[in-house]
């Protein structure tokens, strides 16, 4: 099971991520002054990532036990929340951090760290 400390370990471990608190809740983001590519919610239990709206319905449809949208706040936004708990590894969680901060990072970011790939790791 993902923990928030792996949470913080792996987005942090992204090129220039960087951990701010914003709305009470440890955010992370794509470089000093970037968008923010994750957060944690106040229970330790969800995360908030990126995610383009035309996807989002069919992750929520495939995973409702993984992935869903908080009613009245991610509706407008890019952006899915994920239990946690329901992730099948650290792979997996890699993979959706890094994923979200390739969405987040700058275009100077990305063409300095090609290797970080949907996976998370170098291609």
């Amino acid at each position: 099971m993902a923990t928030a400390d792996d949470v913080r370990r792996i987005a942090l471990s992204l090129p220039g991520a960087v951990e701010k608190l914003a709305w009470g809740m440890p955010t992370f983001r794509a470089g000093p002054g970037g968008k923010i590519f994750a957060s944690l919610d106040d229970d330790d239990q969800v995360m908030g990532v990126k995610c383009p709206k035309e996807d989002r319905e069919e992750l929520i449809a495939a995973e409702p036990a993984k992935f869903f949208l908080r009613e009245g706040h991610d509706d407008g936004y890019a952006w899915i929340r994920v239990r946690l708990g329901a992730l099948d590894d650290e792979a997996e969680l890699r993979a959706v951090l890094a994923d979200s901060w390739r969405q987040a990072a700058s275009r100077r970011l990305l063409a300095e760290h090609p290797e970080v790939g949907v996976s998370g790791e170098a291609e």
